[in-house]
Formats: structure tokens, C-alpha cells, sequence
């Protein structure tokens, strides 16, 4: 039976709504893209952003790809530095970028975070221009460059060094450990960019004129090392121009699968089969495409839970004209597409984006949408489109669908850019979202959320012993006297980006969450009752009991 809006009915004894504001914050980071007249396809495609404690003292911190020189590749001088800085509190970032080693050495787009060894702290994966990198976090030691001992090879023999935009972590064999998952894009070497200036000055060619490329799978051996499983579990032989993968169960079989937007080409839905291989379902899931069958600029996206029955949804970010699809899943295993009767299609037609996080902003027990915009042209294509946008956040008003706010947001307090990655956390510690955006060739802007709400919060920080120990994959259930929410454990977010901090849900106006339930991915259920809202609940596996006479 086909389901439509509204995904979430007006829920019962929510606060007044309020309306989500950030207050801008400034950043010493800018996103060199080395932009020049020969219009070098990478250019345009920086850069990713991380939220994540690296240190393990209860603050995010923030994490920045940076690109290279073009032609050459290369970090040839300190602005092009990938960047850490550490979380002080109300004492601000610190650049610690030296100390640790995460300078960088080419063209990066993107960053994913996750403990891959289970040894409990955060490590990280960059992925680049004809190169990627794994760096583990050997704490106060820094991170250590693994790249070449993992195994995490980015050369292909059919198709040669591939250019990566995202990695995803997750375990696809449910064995304990993270598996890596890298999004590629374009076949592309220096001197190839064709020259296209039908439109007048010379811009970023459309991705029909580059070859497109495979994704890769690398499979956790436990030792350090990765292999890959590519070709065996079915993902190597679908070619795409890819841009952005989400993590979730979304067939409901209890194994975890990857959904990767195209750029103008149709998505792929790798359907995880629990038998170590992956079917390519999207048209038989009806994501391939939006409900016009038309191939669209898939950008960075987001999958969660929005209208309570424990299944994720998809939302990406698009081009002008495109709009920002949102599809709705169904328990009979396809997905609708709800666009035009969330009423994110009249509202985006217009914007150009690459982030998309789903995420719930105010608090008020519906999740909201947030879009990093700004166009992949220097110059306008488009009549009536700007290339520079404000972001925008779409206000979950339930019955009433989503609602764009922009200036009323606060996000007109700096100029409009073309903004790219974006990552959300609470970087402060107040129970309310923030954000982290970068844009081309100008600061990144972090967003401090300061919506005058009452509603309460809570977050899970969870610690896996039989699962891995980011509980990656884990779905959380809390049940409040309003109802059900749902959502579920991932780091792979919006457009070449992280977001690892506890998983957050806002209550609206109870005191009280009466269930909490963290499925874990070893199949092990924890259950607490009577949690008080406001707080960050650490919550651990605990292996299920041995029956009786073992």
C-alpha cells in the first residue's frame, strides 16, 4: 500500500514553535581550491568537513580537507594544509594540525571517521585526488599514515588512479569490524578537461564529458589491513560518477546497505544480501531516479528515520531546476518520491546544493533538513539562478511539510558563497545542533544553533564490545509518552563530510523518555527505561547471556 505525506502527523504536547536560528561564528580555515581560467574539474568539487573527538575529552573537534596546486597535485604551501582544530570550549579552536600529522600531501576532498581498529578512539580516513589516506589515532602519539600497510590502494587496473570524494564506514559482514567503503567520481588527469564555453566564458564542464568510475569495498581483516572485496561482493562492475554514499538497512533484512547518488547518472541502492554480496536494486526500489525519470546531479545526501516506522529516508541535494529530492521508504520495499507533497520542490527549485543532513534542529521531536548551497558554475547558466547562495535549514512543520528558512535562520549574517561540505554536532554542549560548512575560496563558517526553544533533548553516546565500537549500524529507538522516534548509528553525511558525535533526538516538551532500545548490529538489544531528558547517556553493549548448561 503506497504511503504520501504527511510523514509525521502534529504530535501531541509540543512546545510552542519556535523558530531554529544559528548565530555565525568566524573561522582562521578557508577552502583553497587553487580556482583558475583552465577550469580544472577538481576545482570545483571541495571540500569535506569533520565533526569528531579526536582527543577523547568529550568535545568535538573539527576537521577540514583542503585542496592542491593544479596541474601537479600537490600541497605546495601552508594554505593548501588540511586543518585540525581542537574543541577548548568557550576558549574556541585551537589549530593543532602539526602536532598530530594530519597536514596532508594532495588535492582532498572529503573525510570519514570511525574507530576502525576498536581500540577507542577516533581514526581517520581522507580520501583525495589519485590518492586516500588512513590515519590511525595513536592518541598522544597523533595519528600515524597507514595507507600503504592497510592495503588501501587507489589505483584500478582498468580505469588507474581514481579520484575519491567520500568514504563511508560500516560492517557489511557483521563480523565486528568496519569495513570502508570509498564513493569515486571522474576518470580525470591533468590536461583532460575538455574546453566548454557554449555559455560564454570558459566554465566546469558537465560530467558527461569525463568517464565514469567504479566504487570500492575494502573488507577489515582485524589486523591492520584491509582487502578488496570489490569485485567478489558486486560493487566494482557498476560504473557511476558518484558523490555521495548513506548507510543504512533500508530493506529492514537486518544487514546494512549503501545508497550512492550520481552525478546525472541513475543512484545505485547496494542491497546487502548477508551473504557477502551486494545486489544493485535502485530501480527495482524506485530511487534510481526521481519520479520523473529524469537523471539529475545527485549531490551529498543524508538517510535517517523521519516518519517513525524504523525504515531511513533519502533526501540529496541537486542543481537549479533539479530540485532537492526527498524519498520516503515503505515497509513493502520501494520508495516514494515526496518531493513536490513535502513541499521541498516549489522551495528548492532554484537553490544548487551539495550537503543534505537530516537532523532534528529545534527539538520539537521532528526532524528537520539542512543544505549547504551555492552552484558548481562560476558563471551563471541558469537565468534568475545565483551562483553564491545562502544555506538554507526546512523546517519539519509536520501536517504542513517543510519549510525553508533562510534569513529568518540567520544564515544571511555572512555573504552567499558556494558553500560544499558540512558537518552537524553540538559543539557546545547545550543540547542543540550545530553546524560546520565550508565554501570555496572563502572561511568556513561554523553555525552555532541558538533557537529559542524550552524543548528537551537527549543523546546516545554508545560503545559496542561484540559490534564494532562506534555501535556503527545500531538503531536507537526512544519512546516518549508522544511516541516512537528512530534513528540509527552512522558517520557518513552530507557531501564528502563526517558528523560523528552521539546520536541526538529532540523531545519536544516531556521530561522523561519512558524506553530507550539500541539494537545493536551483533543482534543484541539493550533496553533502559525511565531516562531523563537533557543529557548525553553512554550507553554499552552488554553480550547477550550464554543459555543454560553452556
Amino acid at each position: 500500500m503506497m504511503r504520501s505525506w504527511p510523514l509525521l502527523v502534529a504530535l501531541a504536547a509540543l512546545p510552542a514553535e519556535a523558530q531554529i536560528h544559528f548565530d555565525h561564528q568566524a573561522s582562521s580555515f578557508s577552502l583553497e581550491n587553487a580556482q583558475s581560467e583552465n577550469r580544472y574539474a577538481p576545482e570545483t568539487m571541495a571540500g569535506g568537513v569533520a565533526l569528531f573527538d579526536y582527543d577523547g575529552d568529550g568535545d568535538l573537534d573539527l576537521y577540514f580537507a583542503n585542496g592542491a596546486e593544479l596541474p601537479g597535485n600537490r600541497k605546495t604551501s601552508d594554505r593548501f594544509s588540511n586543518r585540525l582544530f581542537e574543541n577548548n570550549g568557550s576558549a574556541g579552536f585551537t589549530d593543532v594540525t602539526s602536532a598530530v600529522g594530519l597536514a596532508g600531501k594532495r588535492f582532498d576532498f572529503g573525510a570519514a571517521v570511525a574507530d576502525y581498529d576498536n581500540d577507542g578512539d577516533q581514526d581517520l580516513f581522507v580520501v583525495g585526488l589519485h590518492g586516500n589516506a588512513l590515519y590511525r589515532n595513536d592518541g598522544a602519539d597523533g595519528f600515524v599514515d597507514i595507507t600503504e600497510t592497510a592495503g588501501l590502494s587507489s589505483a584500478d587496473p582498468d580505469f588507474g588512479e581514481l579520484w575519491a570524494v567520500a568514504g563511508a564506514w560500516f560492517d557489511y559482514d557483521a563480523d565486528g569490524l568496519l569495513d570502508l567503503f570509498v564513493v569515486n567520481y571522474l576518470s580525470w588527469s591533468d590536461g583532460a578537461d575538455p574546453v566548454c564555453d557554449t555559455a560564454g566564458p570558459r566554465d566546469y564542464c558537465h560530467p558527461k564529458y569525463y568517464t565514469g568510475t567504479p566504487n570500492r569495498l575494502y573488507r577489515n581483516r582485524g589486523d591492520g589491513t584491509f582487502a578488496d572485496v570489490s569485485a567478489s561482493a558486486g560493487i566494482r562492475a557498476h560504473v557511476g560518477k558518484g558523490m555521495g554514499a548513506a548507510v543504512a538497512d533500508f530493506d529492514g533484512n537486518g544487514f546494512l546497505d549503501v545508497f550512492v547518488t550520481n552525478d546525472k547518472l541513475p543512484n545505485f541502492l547496494f542491497s546487502n544480501t548477508g551473504r557477502g554480496r551486494f545486489e544493485e536494486t535502485a530501480f527495482e526500489a524506485t530511487i534510481a531516479l526521481p519520479e520523473h525519470g529524469r537523471d539529475v546531479s545527485g549531490m551529498g545526501l543524508d538517510a535517517r528515520d523521519i516518519d517513525g516506522d524504523g525504515l531511513a529516508e533519502v533526501v540529496y541535494a541537486a542543481l537549479p531546476g533539479e530540485t532537492f529530492p526527498l524519498m520516503q521508504n515503505t515497509p513493502e520495499g520501494y520508495f516514494v518520491d515526496i518531493t513536490g507533497a513535502s513541499g521541498i520542490a516549489g522551495q528548492t527549485r532554484d537553490m544548487a546544493g551539495y550537503s543534505a543532513i537530516i537532523a532534528d534542529f529545534d527539538n520539537d521531536a521532528r526532524k528537520d533538513i539542512f543544505f549547504s548551497r551555492g552552484d558548481v558554475q562560476v558563471h551563471p547558466i541558469h537565468e534568475g539562478v545565483q551562483i553564491r547562495q545562502h544555506n538554507s535549514v526546512f523546517r519539519n512543520a509536520g501536517e504542513r511539510g517543510f519549510v525553508a528558512l533562510t534569513e529568518e535562520a540567520g544564515f544571511d549574517a555572512v555573504p552567499p558563497r558556494r558553500h560544499r561540505g558540512a558537518a552537524v554536532g553540538d559543539l557546545n554542549g547545550d543540547g542543540r545542533l550545530d553546524l560546520a560548512v565550508t565554501a570555496l575560496g572563502d572561511p568556513a563558517e561554523i553555525w552555532i544553533n541558538d533557537s529559542d526553544t524550552s524543548a528537551g533533548w537527549l543523546a546516545l553516546d554508545l560503545e559496542g564490545t561484540s559490534s564494532n565500537r562506534d555501535g556503527i549500524g545500531a538503531v536507537v529507538r526512544v519512546e516518549t509518552a508522544d511516541g516512537p522516534q528512530f534513528n540509527h548509528v552512522t558517520t557518513s553525511v552530507g557531501y564528502a563530510s563526517s558528523s560523528a558525535g552521539p546520536v541526538h533526538f529532540g523531545l519536544g516538551s516531556v521530561s522523561e523518555v519512558e524506553l530507550v532500545a539500541v539494537e545493536w548490529p551483533s543482534g543484541v538489544t539493550t533496553t533502559i527505561r525511565g531516562v531523563a531528558a537533557n543529557q548525553v547517556l553512554h550507553v554499552r553493549e552488554e553480550p547477550a547471556a550464554a543459555p543454560d548448561g553452556d
